[in-house]
């Protein structure tokens, strides 16, 4: 029996190119259902606001054997039988080893990714010529049980403010569930460990002021209902979801760029795989010229230093990391508790 498969058409710099999409009717979103062949023809409509977002960056693909609810696996180096026109860069990751990930640079390249099963693009906050050295300052507000989108939104328009008192411009989005990731350009010139410290100096401003509303508490049971923000994701290698990039949840979403006066009425399951292309057609993107004047970390790295003299480290890094110079100890509180015989 022939196995099902077709063509898209996709325009980029060098002409039109031909891909093949195999499978093109299997349901990757079965509740929605969106079809592979829907993603591809989404990746197409979405394509120059997507590269702007994501273009130029290592990226990571979260890749699919079945549908969304299926079997997922993270591929980072280009996978075997990449065309000519996917290319890759080298980067160093947390365990000091060095490694190809692959790079973007027309949307021909995202439409092979979604033959090759992407559904979710995860770019670094670091360009593919220098990435060590972020260009992004990325916050994820990361609303916790028994909160919701809506309790993010007073979160995100506080630490607009609180970096616009820092020289940054902030951009927001849906992150395509619950929360909302919030951006800002920088210069180039701090590698990720420097980067992490300013978001943590924004992250604990805000905290102090909204101290019943967010928290920067990285251990679970020390959050309570609060919005999270989520400091790791300043960390090399750590990764969310791009700007236009679709989610692997049953509706099909899309973390999406919005204008902040949109904010107040948004609703993240509102802008989907179906819906953004026709919003982007008929909006435009929120996001372009994002990186027109890129501000500086200084301000947010003498807040570190302020903080640091007050008598606030670091702080936790993920597990997977080595351990970190001037991190805190890597125990659930509760555990370390229960092993001193000095508490009652």
């Amino acid at each position: 029996m022939a196995r099902e498969e077709t063509t898209v058409s996709v325009e980029g710099p060098d002409g039109s190119r031909e891909l093949r999409i195999s499978s093109p009717s299997r349901l990757l979103w079965p509740e929605a259902g969106l079809s592979k062949l829907d993603l591809a023809h989404y990746m197409i409509a979405v394509g120059d606001a997507f590269l702007a977002a994501n273009g130029d960056r290592p990226i990571t693909l979260q890749r699919f054997s079945g549908n969304v609810d299926g079997e997922q696996f993270f591929s980072k180096n280009p996978p075997k039988g990449a065309p000519d026109f996917v290319r890759a860069v080298d980067v160093v990751y947390p365990s000091g080893r060095s490694h190809p990930q692959l790079v973007i640079d027309e949307i021909a390249a995202a439409v092979w990714a979604v033959q090759m099963n992407t559904v979710v693009f995860h770019p670094w906050a670091s360009r593919a010529g220098n990435p060590d050295n972020p260009d992004q300052l990325r916050i994820d507000l990361d609303p916790q049980p028994g909160t919701g989108f809506q309790d993010a939104v007073p979160a995100a328009r506080e630490l607009r403010k609180v970096l616009a008192e820092a020289g940054l411009t902030a951009f927001i989005k849906t992150s395509g569930n619950r929360g909302l990731h919030v951006f800002a350009p920088i210069e180039p010139t701090h590698e990720f460990l420097e980067v992490r410290h300013a978001v943590i100096a924004a992250a604990r401003e805000l905290e102090r002021r909204m101290p019943e509303q967010v928290t920067t508490a990285w251990w679970k049971e020390e959050r309570g209902t609060r919005v999270f923000v989520d400091f790791n994701q300043a960390n090399r290698d750590r990764t969310i979801a791009g700007a236009y990039s679709p989610r692997a949840l049953p509706a099909a979403t899309v973390s999406c760029p919005l204008e902040w006066d949109e904010l107040d009425d948004a609703d993240p399951v509102q802008f989907t795989v179906a819906t953004v292309p026709g919003r982007l057609q008929a909006t435009g993107d929120p996001w372009a010229g994002m990186h027109a004047s890129p501000g500086s970390i200084g301000p947010l790295l003498g807040w570190w230093e302020r903080d640091l003299a007050a008598g606030l480290g670091e702080l936790p890094f993920p597990p997977d990391f080595p351990k970190m110079p001037g991190e805190p100890p890597r125990v659930q509180p509760s555990r370390a508790r229960s092993k001193d015989p000095g508490q009652p």
